[in-house]
């Protein structure tokens, strides 16, 4: 009932909106990108390879937003910015002379009608994985959210590989163009369009794919794709390296979700001449039904799991730890030696480069580029690149 009367209250915002910004998406082609994981990754890579072969083109992320030359800080935790926000936006991309805005789409967004007025004209879907089931309560509601992207679109873009595949290409409008990418099949593969990027793992290949496939439509020509995709560098926050000339490496990750965290710490463990050390949390009044299944994950892939905070809100970090904690001892986790339970995220990092030795990895999930950390309603600032720094300059 409460949700249904913010979505209304959603919907109407976003049509005085519309109204007062002009409609501005309307003069540009809009290019929206949405999954569970890989969105930022994929829009920054859309929009390098269009930027870097001269196409006028701004960006909305969970990073940042770029209009032109300029860039705008889109808030703490914030994917889709409010109505008001994302028209005044879009209006400037097209004060500017704009042709291309590649937009980052939310579940929540799409399903609170926060993106109405868009106008997408291409669609993509990098992938559908367990998330937010706090909100959708259901995974096949959380498709469905998903799956609003393509109401009206020209051009679907779809992970022929993922689960969600047979779904999404059910309700992809019948006047729209299908366009499929994969590593095993697709329209674009790695064999029918090869390619070259120091993003590292076979899930920046997927995002590697998307981009190639949305840019191959717009008439980029395959050698001004791959050289926008050799030539992009990866994003803060994704799979970021701290080196204070330490013996062992440190990484930061924004994998937040268990699909996410299994695909970080799967391409690590290859990579490993050591022990593979993770520092983690779980979001409070987010998804619970994760919080074991991540345990496990990391239990299973790591040598050693530290538990700790990550923006818990009003619920006990305690009881977050312990929950997650289920699922590393339902892995064969013991307490004590495998994993550990340290609320203070500061001190939990600490203890991970303690334990780390020459050769060893470790990786701090969870929190990326973000530069806040949410206790209670209250948002305080947090940096796990110089917390991380901080702690390695200690024990050189």
């Amino acid at each position: 009932m409460i949700q249904g009367i913010k979505n209304i209250y959603h919907f109407f915002s976003a049509l005085l909106a519309i109204l007062a910004f002009r409609y501005p998406a309307k003069q540009l082609t809009v290019i929206g990108v949405t999954g569970t994981d890989g969105k930022t990754t994929t829009v920054n890579l859309i929009y390098h390879i269009l930027i870097t072969s001269g196409k006028k083109v701004s960006l909305i992320s969970s990073v940042n937003a770029l209009i032109g030359k300029k860039e705008y800080d889109t808030g703490f935790h914030v994917t889709t910015p409010n109505p008001w926000a994302l028209q005044k936006y879009l209006r400037q991309a097209v004060d500017k002379g704009y042709q291309f805005m590649v937009l980052e789409a939310t579940s929540h967004g799409l399903d609170q009608h926060r993106l109405l007025g868009a106008n997408f004209a291409l669609g993509v879907v990098t992938n559908v994985t367990h998330e937010h089931l706090d909100y959708h309560k259901t995974y096949q509601n959380y498709l469905k959210a998903k799956a609003k992207l393509f109401q009206r679109v020209r051009i679907a873009v779809l992970n022929q590989d993922d689960k969600s595949f047979t779904y999404l290409k059910s309700v992809v409008p019948k006047k729209a163009k299908l366009i499929t990418y994969g590593l095993k099949k697709g329209d674009f593969t790695p064999r029918t369009f090869k390619f070259k990027t120091s993003l590292p793992g076979e899930y920046n290949q997927y995002n590697c794919l998307a981009a190639i496939a949305v840019t191959s439509f717009l008439g980029l020509s395959d050698k001004a794709i791959k050289r926008g995709v050799s030539s992009f560098e990866p994003i803060k926050g994704r799979l970021e390296e701290i080196d204070e000339g330490q013996d062992f490496k440190v990484f930061i990750d924004f994998a937040h979700t268990p699909n996410s965290l299994e695909s970080v710490l799967k391409f690590l463990k290859q990579k490993k001449e050591g022990k593979l050390i993770a520092v983690f949390g779980c979001a409070g009044e987010r998804d619970k039904a994760k919080r074991p299944v991540m345990g496990e994950i990391s239990a299973r892939l790591t040598d050693i799991t530290v538990l700790t905070t990550e923006d818990p809100r009003t619920e006990d970090v305690n009881e977050i730890i312990n929950q997650i904690a289920r699922g590393c001892k339902k892995a064969g986790g013991i307490e004590g030696k495998t994993f550990f339970k340290v609320p203070d995220r500061a001190e939990a990092i600490k203890l991970a480069f303690k334990k780390a030795q020459k050769g060893d990895i470790a990786v701090l999930c969870g929190k990326g580029h973000e530069k806040s950390m949410c206790f209670g309603k209250t948002e305080y600032p947090w940096s796990d690149q110089e917390t991380a720094r901080k702690a390695l300059r200690k024990i050189k």
